[in-house]
């Protein structure tokens, strides 16, 4: 059996927010984003695929962005392509080929109507 360790440095504990359980407003809001299709995928003509929630980057790793800061990305887009298709494989290269997090996301909060 193979046992992870997970080891996080924090110069400030201010800057840690653990995980909590999503509010029953947040969790309809991501299910909302989420039912969407993937952007890219939409932005590229390919049609709705199926999608998953991605919380944009802030800046800094040890703050997560709200759960009302999320974008829909396919499996693809989100982790599975190489540097420059996935998120979570560059976020530069993939903000230069289809625009950048924040960019995405008040795309997906038009399409939401907020």
């Amino acid at each position: 059996m193979i046992q992870r360790i997970l080891i996080i440095i924090v110069n400030n504990t201010d800057d840690l927010i653990m995980a909590k359980k999503p509010t029953k407003a947040e969790s309809e809001h991501m299910g909302k984003v989420a039912a969407m299709g993937c952007i890219v995928c939409c932005n590229l003509s390919f049609g709705e695929t199926p999608a998953t929630i991605h919380h944009i980057g802030n800046g800094t790793m040890a703050k997560r962005a709200s759960n009302y800061e999320v974008i829909p990305l396919c499996h693809f887009h989100h982790q599975g392509g190489n540097n420059g298709e996935a998120v979570h494989s560059g976020r530069k290269s993939f903000e230069k080929n289809f625009g950048t997090e924040k960019e995405l996301l008040a795309q997906t909060l038009r399409w939401l109507n907020l």
